[in-house]
């Protein structure tokens, strides 16, 4: 069977070897400046998330079952209806 096996882009075939074709020199490639502005989004959402759970940790989240503990909101509970 013909094409049924799948070959490099931009590679040549040639008796059963594979043979790569010469980069070309005015290729564009992302070079160290993307790899750096990549690095730096990812320290930056390394910190951004570890701020983010530090704050989250502050929450006090109210417990339903606690006994002694009102809820919010029952300090001043509603004057029954007058008759």
């Amino acid at each position: 069977m013909r094409g049924s096996h799948r070959s490099l882009p931009g590679a040549w075939k040639t008796y059963g070897v594979t043979v790569l074709q010469p980069v070309e020199q005015n290729a564009v490639s992302p070079g160290l400046l993307g790899f750096l502005v990549v690095a730096a989004l990812g320290l930056a959402l390394f910190f951004l998330i570890k701020s983010m759970n530090r704050q989250i940790k502050k929450i006090e989240v109210p417990h339903e079952n606690e006994p002694g503990k009102d809820r919010p909101g029952d300090e001043n509970p509603p004057n029954p209806p007058a008759k």
